[in-house]
């Protein structure tokens, strides 16, 4: 009788560990990040390799046993060391599968490799034992190849550099489970691309060795997708949260109160309501709260009514009339019509127009963003020019901003009466050097000025009225004059973490405009006859756009 001996493991799996032998000996660490982190820039990814080593590649084997796995495995010439348990591999399948992690025996087995520098490396075979009873997990994982991943080793792992690490890594892949293998002293966190253009390097693993529970705490809560949906679900709260905060003041009685009691008597609010609004602000980052106390943080203090520049009035048009405007978002997006009109019955600045105490507000929350107008005369020279136009300038804030760092300049603000009334109180200590002009400046705009401002106004429009609006100035503007656009620019390509981005949409929202990229605020420009000279960044994601007339000087 001639008996025969059935292969411990699967003709698949074995060349799915020929394949990653391959790629460990074809790629070292610097490959593998560029591989595995290509939207980071390469001084960022030769920063990271400063910190890490490429330790190995890893993939999933299914043995339908483990007996005489690693002969089996020396004899096709892939020769391991003696095998050690899997502790959060194990765990991460038993919650996947719903099976009991004590009825899953998984080991991790050594291939010693070198990589293409030559350096000693490893490939690190998870081997699932799997009787009949598992191989629907075999079946599926070698499908999705979920646990598969190359890991780089930390040099010197403590927790202000694994932080650091963490925290580059995730901007470009999403935490993906980790934990703690007591076996090895050594804690791994795992990160994922799901949609990386190098299939072989989709996940990441960061070993460290040692135990860090506090950072392997915030990396397992942040691998569920859940919690930052939430997250993005419940931000509406947050708006909110602070608004209404704003309403009542809080953030101008927690200058001078720390007791609950007094901050409810102050506010004529409901104490136990308030504790609980106050234990959200503290988890927002605008409250600070030690014990019974409670005041403000740095942030928070942005909403004091007394601060120069103060947020506060942005805080409620976001959690007033824009927090309602956008609740009819699906609308807008169906019809491409804004919804501020649908709520409240006309535009947004003929809504403004026909209240003053709104107008008020809005003109104050745009003053709020006071950082962007400090900018604008560091990054421009306004010192050869004597006259500067502020077309539809609002309450003057950017042209107080202006005429204060250049005591020579003149200057001339265009607007409705309305937005007049307010920006004569704001440039009162200027008023000998200023010019108020009422106008409509689709039609037309001062003809007498050297520099022209037109400071967030072209994303409040479509763009057949951005090229009237700068037709306008065209035709006005002395051919020597200069342009300033005032914007936000949408970046080139989408995903980046760029204030631009949500404010497109309330733009569709509340104006029916919207926010472009500087390659089409230049085509608007051609259009009427400008050519861009120059682009600076400023502060709040804004940029300086600066043209002048075709073929002028």
């Amino acid at each position: 009788m001639i008996s025969t001996t059935t292969p411990a493991l699967a003709t698949a799996d074995l060349a799915r560990v020929t394949a990653a032998i391959a790629l460990l000996g074809a790629t070292d660490t610097a490959s593998a990040l560029a591989a595995a982190l290509p939207s980071l820039d390469e001084d960022h990814r030769t920063a990271l390799a400063g910190h890490v080593t490429l330790d190995h590649v890893a993939l999933l084997i299914f043995p339908e046993t483990l007996d005489g796995l690693a002969e089996e495995l020396t004899a096709q010439g892939f020769p391991v060391g003696p095998a050690t348990p899997s502790v959060v591999v194990r765990e991460r399948l038993s919650s996947r599968y719903g099976v009991p992690s004590d009825d899953l025996d998984v080991r991790i087995l050594r291939v010693p490799v070198t990589d293409r520098t030559g350096l000693p490396r490893e490939v690190e075979l998870f081997a699932m034992a799997t009787p009949p009873e598992l191989a629907h997990i075999a079946e599926d994982e070698r499908r999705t190849g979920r646990e598969s991943h190359f890991a780089v080793t930390v040099r010197r792992p403590d927790p202000v550099v694994l932080r650091g690490l963490r925290a580059s890594i995730a901007t470009a892949m999403r935490p993906d489970g980790g934990g703690y293998n007591g076996h090895e002293d050594s804690t791994v966190l795992y990160f994922r691309d799901a949609h990386g253009a190098a299939p072989s390097f989709r996940r990441l693993e960061l070993v460290c060795a040692g135990r860090f529970p506090r950072l392997l705490a915030t990396h397992q809560r942040e691998s569920c997708a859940g919690t930052e949906l939430l997250r993005l679900l419940t931000g509406a709260w947050a708006t909110r949260a602070v608004a209404t905060a704003a309403e009542l003041r809080l953030f101008d009685h927690l200058e001078t109160l720390d007791d609950v009691s007094d901050l409810a008597a102050a506010t004529g609010a409901d104490r136990p309501s308030l504790v609980r609004l106050l234990r959200y602000l503290t988890a927002l980052g605008v409250v600070r709260t030690a014990g019974p106390r409670h005041g403000l943080t740095e942030l928070g203090a942005l909403l004091r009514s007394d601060q120069p520049g103060s947020m506060r009035p942005l805080a409620l048009m976001y959690g007033g009339p824009f927090y309602r405007s956008f609740g009819a978002l699906t609308d807008s997006v169906r019809d491409g019509e804004e919804s501020y009109a649908k709520v409240f019955g006309s535009h947004h600045f003929e809504h403004l127009a026909a209240d003053p105490d709104l107008a008020e507000l809005f003109h104050r929350s745009m003053a709020s963003s006071n950082a962007v107008f400090a900018g604008v005369p560091r990054v421009f020279d306004f010192s050869t020019a004597r006259t500067v136009v502020d077309v539809a300038g609002g309450n003057g804030e950017l042209l107080s901003r202006v005429l204060h760092a250049n005591p020579a300049l003149h200057g001339v603000l265009m607007d409705r009466p309305h937005a007049l009334t307010a920006a004569r109180e704001r440039l009162a200590d200027v008023a000998d050097r200023v010019t108020l002009v009422p106008g409509d400046f689709t039609e037309s705009v001062p003809g007498f000025g050297d520099v022209y401002l037109l400071s967030r106004v072209l994303h409040d429009w479509d763009d057949d009225r951005c090229r009237t609006i700068l037709a306008a100035c065209a035709r006005s503007m002395p051919d020597h004059a200069e342009l300033l656009v005032v914007e936000r620019l949408l970046p080139a390509s989408g995903g980046a973490d760029d204030l631009s981005i949500p404010w497109d949409v309330h733009m569709l929202c509340n104006t029916g405009g919207r926010e472009r990229t500087a390659s089409e605020y230049r085509a608007l420009l051609a259009d009427a006859g400008f050519e861009v000279v120059d682009t600076h960044p400023l502060p709040l994601d804004a940029h300086l756009v600066r043209a002048r007339r075709h073929g002028s000087r």
